[in-house]
């Protein structure tokens, strides 16, 4: 069975010999041949012999050629912000301040943005090494797509014009056939939908909004002939099931969810689940030792290899160690020899004296944001947009601050803290919102009761 062959029959939900791996390197794979992320982004020869370089090192059963949710957002008219160790972020949203929607005339097309150097990378990474491992294609989810295009505001249009949000979701959907047609097209064996906004939004709100797009748009994908993956970031425990319940042939999640509790959930839908090794606390910032732990205590957990995906939690982070990820990779690859050799490893906590605010004694409020990282996350940074937007309705009233969880001091940080959920608005030290960004006025008010 070749790496290919394995990722496919764990689609088709079938028991397989071990659980396949697939390392999701996007600008992260730019470190192997000393490119920052901008430049993975916007050349096709750095991205392809960055790719290439993820295949050869990494050995994985499945490979993302892309990984950036922005790519139809910036094609759509946002404004991006680009970062040397990053994916860019969106700085503007063309229908902030107008309640209308796109015509369809406005999809892209193949020879818009940065999709010819996308599609032209496809093509070559399929005749590099297409034959032996499955290639995925991201395409930026509908709900995230209409956040990048409407911004904060959507979260109150879904309470005060449910027609709205409906039509233009509707076009998102439409703009996701689309870009899943173009990389199909270019050889693309998965369509994995990343949509990490879909964890901010109760499953009652998925149900009224998402459902019906989503079943339209995996039904789509699999009337196409190729596999689909359901992608969300951040704590999407409440909604595995009504995910489920769209036909995904697979759903990723990050370490925010407990995977084997979800996996009970995935396995009544008879849908794999992939994830969710820990992108900061083990990838980034842990040892070699570490990650070879954590792989094989987590694949120790299944009863048998059916459904499951070993896979970092999302995109993984530039700096990620290499050796981490070859870890990571070993541990999936060969198991029982690398569980011996980890049987009596314990890993170093976090030994960082971190001295949390004097919250009983504070000048002002003191609303703290607690993060991934708000420039390459897109649920964090709809939520750090929420506080924001406060802190310009407030301004000297109250301080702000953002805690990423990328920076090694806040994972301590967050531990004194009690922090479960990321992103999470604390105020003067107590829990507000987790994994819901919250409208304007809710987020107001919370401050006012605390003035």
């Amino acid at each position: 069975m070749t790496p290919k062959e394995l990722i496919f029959a764990t689609l088709r939900h079938e028991a397989t010999p071990r659980a396949p791996w697939v390392p999701f390197a996007g600008v992260h794979s730019g470190i192997l041949t000393g490119a920052d992320a901008a430049q993975v982004l916007t050349d096709e020869d750095t991205l392809v012999k960055a790719l290439l370089e993820v295949n050869r090192l990494y050995k994985p059963d499945g490979q993302p050629v892309v990984f950036d949710l922005q790519l139809e957002a910036e094609i759509l008219g946002c404004d991006l912000v680009w970062s040397k160790d990053g994916p860019p972020s969106v700085s503007s949203h063309p229908l902030a301040d107008t309640m209308t929607v796109p015509c369809l005339c406005t999809l892209p097309t193949a020879d818009q943005g940065r999709l010819p150097l996308v599609l032209n990378a496809m093509r070559r990474m399929k005749k590099e090494v297409g034959e032996t491992t499955a290639l995925y294609g991201l395409i930026c989810g509908p709900f995230t797509l209409a956040s990048h295009l409407r911004g904060n505001d959507l979260f109150m249009d879904m309470y005060d014009d449910e027609d709205y949000v409906a039509q233009l979701l509707h076009y998102c959907t439409e703009c996701g056939k689309r870009m899943a047609d173009l990389f199909i097209e270019a050889g693309m064996d998965v369509i994995a939908v990343v949509d990490p906004l879909v964890s901010q939004i109760s499953s009652s709100h998925f149900e009224d909004f998402l459902s019906e797009p989503y079943t339209d748009l995996f039904s789509h994908i699999r009337e196409k002939g190729v596999f689909s993956s359901f992608f969300v970031c951040g704590d999407a425990t409440r909604n595995i099931e009504v995910m489920c319940q769209t036909g995904p042939d697979s759903i990723s999640v990050d370490e925010n969810v407990d995977i084997i509790a979800a996996k009970a959930v995935t396995d009544k839908y008879n849908v794999a689940i992939g994830g969710n090794i820990p992108l900061t606390s083990i990838m980034l910032h842990g040892t070699q030792q570490d990650n070879m732990k954590y792989v094989v205590d987590l694949l120790a957990k299944l009863p048998e290899y059916r459904n499951f995906i070993v896979a970092p939690g999302c995109d993984m982070p530039y700096a990620v160690p290499v050796e981490n990820a070859i870890g990571a990779a070993q541990a999936v690859l060969e198991t029982e020899s690398v569980r011996k050799m980890v049987e009596n490893y314990v890993s170093a906590t976090f030994d960082i004296d971190v001295q949390l605010p004097d919250y009983e004694h504070l000048e002002k409020p003191l609303v703290e944001v607690c993060t991934l990282d708000s420039t390459s996350c897109a649920a964090c940074t709809y939520m750090m947009g929420a506080a924001c937007v406060a802190k310009e309705q407030f301004g000297d009233a109250i301080d702000m601050v953002e805690y990423k969880f990328t920076e090694k001091e806040n994972i301590a940080r967050f531990q004194k803290m009690g922090v479960k959920s990321l992103p999470s608005i604390y105020i003067n030290g107590q829990l507000k919102f987790a994994s819901i960004i919250p409208s304007k006025e809710e987020l107001e008010q919370a401050i006012r009761d605390v003035l």
